[in-house]
């Protein structure tokens, strides 16, 4: 577990953390193949905290330099 994993989060499956991010199971299975996001494999089986991937997706904001975030596109 990283520091990020909080003992009590929700871990989630492939399939729920695609419906909420709202993109396909396939790209989601991608990004876990190329370890471009936070998972984790417990009994053989992928699963994704729910912590880590907002903080995932706050360090891949892309949007004006104004909202805070100084990141360019």
């Amino acid at each position: 577990m990283t520091d990020s994993a909080h003992p009590n989060d929700d871990f989630l499956d492939v399939s729920q953390v695609a419906a909420w991010l709202n993109i396909t199971v396939r790209h989601v299975r991608r990004l876990v193949f190329e370890n471009r996001i936070p998972n984790h494999k417990i009994g053989g089986l992928v699963r994704l905290s729910r912590s880590e991937i907002v903080e995932w997706l706050k360090g891949n904001w892309r949007g004006p330099e104004e909202d805070g975030h100084g990141r360019p596109a």
